[in-house]
């Protein structure tokens, strides 16, 4: 069947289902939940797929749910992905009283558009006539949030890394993936493939531990943790000029704990901080640089200091040439006027460019600022109906016509490292 009649399938499919998909974005949006702990948001989806008569595998990395719809032949296999997290803003209008959680960053959006595509790829039929297979993958915690809780869940072996997607490539998600397409929403007017521009990280984890002693009648007796802390941060920020500004070097720590009474001198400090940059080289220097800080801090009041490294996220890699397909049913659904170049996210869809190819697309249609509790969708039409359709016309290039294009792909990608190298060098796990 002639592609051009395909897209026009699918997108008549979206439309008859819009306001279905923008309930269930809604839906998710009322009930945020933080990474891992996405229970109601995975059962939403899990219920949704039920609907629509579509099998799928639950409780992957803890709350994942992946639902594989077969073409006509499985030449080249496609995941579309949506991720399930909020993240915390407290004062957002629909903030979970309890957790802080509020859907500020637009998941609510990404994983609404994948059961859009579930619906329409349902009721059009078009898998009949592709030559490929497309996999629907809800994904928890994408943001590198709880550095504690999520450390928690690896020491007692239930994960080996803090974002979803890294224990997708661990768990062994993505070894018949070819390759994967997902998009996010942002407040622009504008929309882009991605972009080659982006940062990475490294977690840290900061355990200082000092003396405790009486605050007001005797503090000589203790060693103050809160004060190495404090002398740490203050080194970390003597660092700073060394940064090069081309490196883009992000070090933002906070504490989240800085004692247990007024009247006792603190002897467990605990500080979450990433350092982030542009390039690996860069972050590896900055890493150095703040552990070095946070040590002098401790041997300066007589503290000691553990420091917990944790692998966060890689920086981007891009396929241009699947990027260039995403791009051309950008301008089909928004117009080329609309498209412009975009920048890298922080976010482990990078790790998981560096094995197969992946487009993160950027969407307009919200507005206020990411991670604030301002942030809502203003613009419903771009961000979910015309996102979905954008996924759907970019499968369907990819796996119609004997999947030509998708083979084309696939072929041409020099992944930067296999999945053993990622785990090993990344991830630092014994494979």
């Amino acid at each position: 069947m002639d592609i051009a009649e395909l897209k026009r399938r699918a997108c008549e499919a979206v439309d008859k289902n819009a306001d279905k998909i923008i309930a269930f974005g809604e839906s998710v949006f009322a009930e945020p939940e933080m990474g891992f702990k996405e229970f109601k948001t995975a059962k939403k989806v899990q219920d949704m797929l039920d609907e629509l008569g579509i099998e799928h595998q639950d409780g992957v990395a803890i709350t994942g749910v992946i639902a594989p719809l077969k073409g006509r032949s499985s030449k080249v296999r496609l995941a579309l992905m949506g991720e399930l997290d909020a993240i915390v803003a407290p004062g957002h209008r629909c903030a979970d009283p309890v957790t802080g959680a509020a859907h500020s960053c637009g998941h609510h959006v990404q994983i609404a558009t994948i059961m859009g595509a579930a619906m329409a790829l349902k009721e059009s039929g078009i898998m009949s006539e592709l030559d490929g297979d497309i996999v629907l993958m809800g994904v928890p915690a994408e943001e590198g949030v709880e550095l504690e809780y999520r450390h928690g869940l690896i020491k007692e072996g239930k994960l080996s890394f803090i974002g979803g997607k890294q224990e997708f490539i661990k768990l062994g998600v993505f070894d018949d993936i070819d390759m994967m397409l997902m998009q996010h929403t942002d407040g622009s007017d504008k929309v882009a493939a991605g972009g080659p521009v982006g940062m990475g990280y490294v977690a840290k984890l900061v355990y200082y531990k000092g003396k405790e002693a009486h605050a007001g009648g005797a503090p000589w007796d203790g060693v103050n943790a809160l004060q190495a802390a404090k002398i740490g941060l203050m080194a970390i920020d003597a660092q700073r000029e060394t940064f090069r500004d081309k490196d883009n070097v992000r070090v933002h720590p906070i504490i989240t704990k800085g004692g247990d009474l007024v009247n006792v001198v603190p002897a467990d400090v605990r500080i979450e901080t990433f350092c982030r940059a542009n390039n690996m080289e860069a972050i590896e220097d900055a890493s150095m640089k703040v552990n070095r800080a946070l040590k002098a801090g401790a041997d300066a009041v007589g503290a000691e200091v553990e420091i917990v490294d944790i692998p966060g996220y890689m920086t981007p890699y891009e396929c241009l040439e699947m990027k260039a397909i995403v791009e051309d049913n950008l301008a089909l659904i928004y117009g080329k006027e609309n498209v412009v170049p975009g920048v890298g996210y922080t976010t482990e869809a990078n790790d998981v460019a560096h094995l197969i190819p992946v487009v993160h697309c950027t969407i307009g249609g919200a507005e206020g600022i990411a991670h604030s509790s301002h942030y809502e969708i203003r613009d419903k039409d771009s961000a979910y109906i015309k996102a979905t359709k954008m996924l759907l016309c970019s499968a369907i290039d990819l796996l119609a016509n004997g999947a030509e294009k998708g083979l084309s792909v696939k072929k041409n990608f020099k992944a930067p490292m296999t999945k053993e190298e990622y785990l090993r060098t990344w991830g630092h796990l014994d494979v």
